[in-house]
Order: structure tokens, then C-alpha cells, then sequence
């Protein structure tokens, strides 16, 4: 069982900055992915950028320039550094891990956290 705490959402005028964090706690293994999926009303959940316990990165590519994603594997963390926010960045982000097998079963979802983002 896995545990995902999230923080740092919040409200921000357009062209501004948020970090989001993430602290991964219980049943964590070495090799694991962790990263941050954003659902809007009405529209489906989609990845926003993920890392591997190796460091290898992915992006959205409506966000790609603008965040980016790190993690501090001691601490079992992962941030993502919002910048040039956008209204259409206005979700909630939940913070994501998967670890081997690759399975339903060892994937597992924080709660969400709201980010607003104001025109």
C-alpha cells in the first residue's frame, strides 16, 4: 500500500507560479514512476508530466517549457514547478506513483489538489 500526500495547489492570476508536491509513503520500491495527471470539469484525466526513479521525464506537451518535474528519491518526493500559468492549466492535479509490476495494482492516486489559475 501506497500513500500520496499532496500540496500546494492554490489560486494565481495568469502568467504566475505554483509548485505542487507530493511525498510517497509505505510499500515504496526502488524502481517506480511518479507524476501528475490534471482533470478540468468535463474533460478526462491526462498526464501533466512524469518521472522515473531514473530520472527520465515525459511531458505534456501543452505544458512542456513551462513545468517541470523533479523528484528527491530518498524522500520518496516529486514536485512539479508550474510556471507561466495559463487559465486553461485550471484543474485538479493528482499526484500519481506506479511501481513494478506494472499493474492496477501497484498504481496508486493522491486525493487532488485544486489550481486555479485567474485571466
Amino acid at each position: 500500500q501506497v500513500q500520496l500526500v499532496e500540496s500546494g495547489g492554490g489560486l494565481v492570476q495568469a502568467g504566475g507560479s505554483l509548485r505542487l508536491s507530493c511525498a510517497a509513503s509505505g510499500r515504496i520500491f526502488s524502481i517506480n514512476t511518479m507524476g501528475w495527471y490534471r482533470q478540468a470539469p468535463g474533460k478526462q484525466r491526462d498526464l501533466v508530466a512524469s518521472i522515473t526513479s531514473g530520472g527520465r521525464v515525459n511531458y505534456a506537451d501543452s505544458v512542456k517549457g513551462r513545468f517541470t518535474i523533479s523528484r528527491e528519491n530518498a524522500k520518496n518526493t516529486v514536485s512539479l514547478q508550474m510556471n507561466g500559468l495559463k487559465p486553461e492549466d485550471t484543474a485538479v492535479y493528482y499526484c500519481n506513483f506506479k511501481r513494478l509490476p506494472a499493474t492496477y495494482e501497484n498504481t496508486y492516486w493522491g486525493r487532488g489538489t485544486q489550481v486555479t489559475v485567474s485571466s
